[in-house]
Formats: C-alpha cells, structure tokens, sequence
C-alpha cells in the first residue's frame, strides 16, 4: 500500500508530505513517550513546529498562514495518525480552530490571532463540549449574557484538546438561552491573565496520552463584545454546522492512517512470528484475515480519496463526510483490533504498536460527533 499513491496529493504536495514525515520523525515520535507520561506536549513544540512551518498551512499567506489548501492540513492529519504520534493537536489549532476564524472573524481579529497561531505563539482549541451534553451541541449550558460593552461568560467545558495549553479559545455558548439552536453563539477567549478563567486537571486518558485533553472553567469571565465571532449572535450552531464536515475528514484521514499503519506491522510482525514451526504468515487463518483486512483498508483508501477530491472542489456534502467519519473510524477499530490478536500476547504490550493504536483509535468514534450522530446525519437525508 506504501507505493500507492493517492490522486489528490500531486505536484509539491508529494514534496510536502515527505517534510512532514520528517518533522514528525525529528521532532514528535523520539518525544512521543515523555509527552505521554507527563500527560501534555511541551510548549516549545508549538514553537517548533511553528518555525519549521507545520502550522496553519492552509491558511492564506497575508495572515502568516502556509497558503496552502486543505490538503496541506489532510496530509498532515493523516501522517501523525501513521506515526502514532498524536500530541500535538494540529488536527484542532490547524484545521479547526484557525479556520472558524479564517470564515468568520473580521479583518482585525484575523490579523490579531492567526499570525501568532502560525508561529506556535498561540495555541488554539475549540470548546464545545460539556459535562452532561456531549454531542447535543444545541443544548450547551454555558452562557454569555450581554453587558454593556463585554460578554459576561459562566459555565464549564471538558475533554478540551489544547486546553492545558490554549492561548485562544473559541467557546460554544448561549447568548441567548431562551432560543435553543438560534441562540448559539461562539464568542473567542483569550485567556492570558484572564480574571475568572481557570483550568481543571489533564484529564487522564486510555490513550492519545501525550495530547494534553482537559476542563475549563468560566467564572464571570468578562470578554470584549468584539469577540464575538461573526457580526451577529445567534449564527454559532449554523457556523458549527459549515465547519464540522472539514473536521470530520480530517478524523477520518486519522482513521485511514491508524488503519494502514496496522496492516503493514502486522503483516511484517506475522512474516516474523514462528508458529508450529513456520512463520504465522503461512497459516491459512492468519492469510484470509489478513486479506480481509487489506481489502477493507484498500476500500478505505478509495473511498477518502474519493471524499478528498470533492472536498478540494468545494463539492462534499455533510452527509457524505459523516460517512467518511463513521465508516472509517469503525473500520480502523475492527482493523486493529484483528491485527492485535494476530500479534497473539505481543500485542497487549505497550511496547509493540499495536497496543498504542489499540488505545488511541477507540475515542475516534466518540469525539468529532459520535458515530451515532453520524448516521443520524445521513438518515435524516433518506
């Protein structure tokens, strides 16, 4: 499957991939065990990466941004999904969090936030979700009532990626609770030296552990009312709804990745693992698994290949990108949890792969909108 190669990534984009299986070979997987004890990357990682230029790379150049496309951002996504490298959130400060404000914000916010977020001097997350609501992005309790010239913030957030770290913070919030869906705004944070802002604990996770995920508090948070992203309150939930089909490609590019990187070990782990005096390779069992396993994964690559062409035309549909995200998250499930068990006892140790992608490909089906949320999605299109 190495030697495939896909029909989107063409010209300096076979370039770039190859600079960002460097960066991440230098610079995050030889970090990749200290980060995942001390439960969040260091923050000089941000700036590193910023130097080398591995962030906001689709974001136009006139902003400090790479000026690519979003396939600079899938690339990426993919290949620390590859590299079982997960700590640094690019998948959020990148491809979310700057790109809600590439659409939304005004000229001088973009100038404000965007060039510091390229650099690594901010680090962006996106906080929607809440103890008690999960994926009912309509029901968020959080509010942030009008007073005067500043919003007046109070509620709590939880399993926030970036959030040990987030300089900048877009928060899904209530300015006016009595509307439901329409009263959803999403009013941007900046938290330095912020009264009445404050971080809970890392949370501790079965996997992706280097990857800082946390809690955040608002206590009588005042914020400028000029922070409200877009020009109007009450548009969070549709601006939700227009960004959410990009995030979830980039989940399942993770997917795809997790997937791949599975099969290949596992086939050159089975090539290597003597069983009854042959290698476990030669079994029939261990070659029909395998064969299925490569046949679902080949029709993953087509399938996001196909999603990938459309989304660079401007052309994939909500529905179909929840499609991506369901299917691709569960198959990669199935796919390492098969390729575990052909590891045999191997395969439950840390220190094999598989065991880091066992841990670290379950939440893909939960975060991005549940696989649930996902198919309803696409019935509510029959």
């Amino acid at each position: 499957m190495s030697a495939y190669q896909s029909p989107w990534i063409i010209d300096d984009l076979v370039i770039f991939q190859e600079s960002v299986r460097r960066f991440i070979a230098e610079e995050l997987v030889p970090n990749d065990e200290h980060w995942a004890k001390q439960q969040y990357i260091d923050r000089s990682a941000w700036n590193r990466a910023g130097e080398q230029g591995m962030l906001l790379l689709s974001i136009p150049e006139e902003y400090g941004g790479g000026g690519g496309s979003f396939a600079h951002d899938a690339i990426m996504a993919y290949e620390q999904s590859r590299a079982i490298s997960t700590a640094l959130g690019t998948g959020v400060h990148s491809g979310i969090v700057a790109h809600y404000i590439l659409a939304y914000a005004s000229e001088e916010q973009k100038h404000r936030w965007l060039p510091k977020m390229a650099t690594g001097e901010f680090v962006g997350a996106i906080a929607m979700s809440e103890p008690g609501t999960g994926s009912d992005l309509q029901n968020v309790k959080t509010k942030a009532i009008r007073d005067g010239d500043h919003y007046v913030i109070n509620g709590s957030k939880t399993f926030i990626t970036n959030g040990y770290h987030a300089d900048v913070i877009l928060v899904v919030c209530k300015t006016d609770p009595s509307l439901g869906a329409r009263g959803v705004s999403i009013v941007v944070v900046e938290t330095k030296d912020l009264p009445g802002f404050r971080r809970g604990r890392i949370l501790e996770k079965i996997g992706c552990k280097g990857q800082d995920t946390t809690e955040l508090f608002f206590d009588d948070v005042r914020v400028p009312v000029g922070n409200l992203l877009g020009p109007e309150e009450g548009k969070g939930f549709y601006q939700l709804m227009q960004q959410l089909p990009q995030e979830r490609m980039i989940i399942a590019l993770g997917g795809l990745g997790t997937m791949e990187r599975a099969l290949e070990d596992t086939i050159e782990y089975t090539r290597n693992r003597k069983l009854f005096g042959k290698p476990s390779l030669e079994l029939q069992n261990t070659r029909f698994k395998l064969a299925e396993l490569k046949t679902t994964a080949t029709i993953a690559r087509s399938f996001i290949d196909d999603c990938m062409v459309k989304v660079l035309k401007g052309e994939l549909s909500g529905e179909v990108a929840a499609m991506a995200k369901w299917w691709t998250t569960h198959n990669a499930g199935v796919i390492v949890d098969e390729c575990l068990q052909l590891h045999g006892g191997y395969g439950y140790m840390v220190e094999y792969p598989i065991a880091r992608q066992y841990a670290n490909v379950r939440v893909s089906r939960i975060f991005g909108g549940s696989n649930e949320i996902m198919k309803e999605i696409i019935a509510r299109t029959l």
